[in-house]
């Protein structure tokens, strides 16, 4: 009898592949799958999983959607914040110019060759932007640096936002105040700065940044491949004309039509929560953990904030001193390799944090015992 491979395949789980889910007591990390969707999300997902359709006119209705509830003027949808970087920037080089479009990594008759970056704010995520072509320009946190290194070759200011990237660094006000006193645009990577919500529109619409990019996976609990883009609408054009599905350097970062409808579910979703409730929720998870470990041997617990995306909630910061169990990253391996698996983070050398953004009802109790049993509480 033939075997139905359908159902089989359709009830396939994480056990079936030897895999182990994961109790992410860490941040919304991409190597952990980003957030959980709700079910408002995975809904709308399967909704555009069950139709072939006009895929340029799906991206347009969803950006128009998402610009108004974003109270921005445009809107784009890419693969991730990453990939948001690497659309903005191709718009303020090339515009829509398919001459210099079909050019990128090589920008021989660009005008514009140069993003200028924070010395301090150099990090993993500007390769999106290096992969254009673009030339970096390294400035230190002042303004005689920024007006310096500005010129006729300049295509827009980067700016990573998050308190882990404001030392030596202009805060987002002054760096558009330079910036578009020399007409040059300021492209805002917010891939981590929700919550809050209002970050949707405060560097554009509030303070005039040009662009913004979020992660659509981390606290929009959106798909984990989606992102967006928000802001001018002359440059916003730029992203989809350097975007998916046209054959351009944004071509291989395509969103499909599950993930246009799943991040335009998530900001809606997102948008329709109570923000303040849930920041208290994780409040009371960091004070769960903090009278829950405080006691344990060679233990000290302190609230940490803000988070370490610079979100505005607390972690639980447990350091462990020479009379503990172990140490931390003996820790933090043990707890992985526990049952249930749970992931935390190394903070400096001999503490962990305990991050509540991604803990589901009772998971932060499941955290408490795991840590005690290891630590001898």
């Amino acid at each position: 009898m033939a075997t139905n491979t359908a159902t089989k395949l359709g009830a396939t789980t994480l056990a079936d592949l030897g895999l182990r889910p994961v109790i992410n007591a860490a941040a919304t990390l991409t190597k952990l799958g980003g957030s959980v969707m709700p079910p408002e999300v995975v809904a709308a997902m399967d909704e555009g999983a069950r139709s072939h359709l006009d895929l340029l006119a799906l991206q347009g209705a969803v950006g128009k959607r998402l610009a108004t509830i974003t109270n921005n003027e445009a809107a784009f949808v890419s693969s991730g914040a990453a990939g948001g970087i690497v659309v903005a920037v191709a718009s303020v080089l090339a515009g829509t110019d398919l001459l210099k479009i079909a050019n990128f990594p090589g920008l021989d008759g660009f005008d514009k060759t140069e993003i200028i970056v924070h010395r301090s704010q150099r990090n993993g995520y500007d390769y999106a932007a290096r992969q254009t072509g673009a030339a970096f320009v390294e400035i230190d946190g002042s303004v005689e640096s920024l007006e310096a290194a500005i010129g006729a070759r300049t295509g827009a200011v980067l700016w990573f936002a998050g308190a882990h990237f404001a030392a030596d660094a202009l805060p987002i006000e002054t760096m558009i105040e330079v910036a578009h006193r020399h007409d040059v645009p300021v492209i805002v990577d917010a891939a981590a700065q929700i919550p809050l919500m209002r970050n949707l529109w405060h560097f554009t619409r509030d303070l005039g940044a040009d662009l913004a990019i979020f992660s659509g996976g981390k606290g929009l609990r959106g798909p984990q491949s989606s992102g967006l883009v928000v802001g001018r609408p002359e440059l916003i054009e730029g992203c989809y004309a350097n975007g998916s599905p046209n054959t351009a350097i944004g071509r291989p970062l395509k969103v499909g039509k599950e993930e246009l409808f799943g991040i335009l579910a998530a900001v809606e979703w997102s948008l329709a929560q109570d923000e303040e409730a849930t920041l208290a929720r994780y409040e009371n998870i960091v004070q769960f953990w903090i009278s829950g470990l405080s006691e344990l041997p060679g233990v000290s617990v302190e609230r940490g904030f803000p988070s370490e995306a610079g979100q505005p909630h607390g972690r639980a910061i447990v350091s462990l001193d020479d009379t503990a169990n172990m140490d931390a990253p003996t820790l933090v391996q043990a707890l992985w390799d526990g049952e249930p698996c749970i992931a935390v983070s190394l903070f400096g050398t001999g503490s962990i944090a305990l991050n509540p953004q991604s803990i589901e009802d009772g998971e932060e109790i499941v955290v408490v015992d795991a840590i005690r049993a290891l630590l001898g509480g």
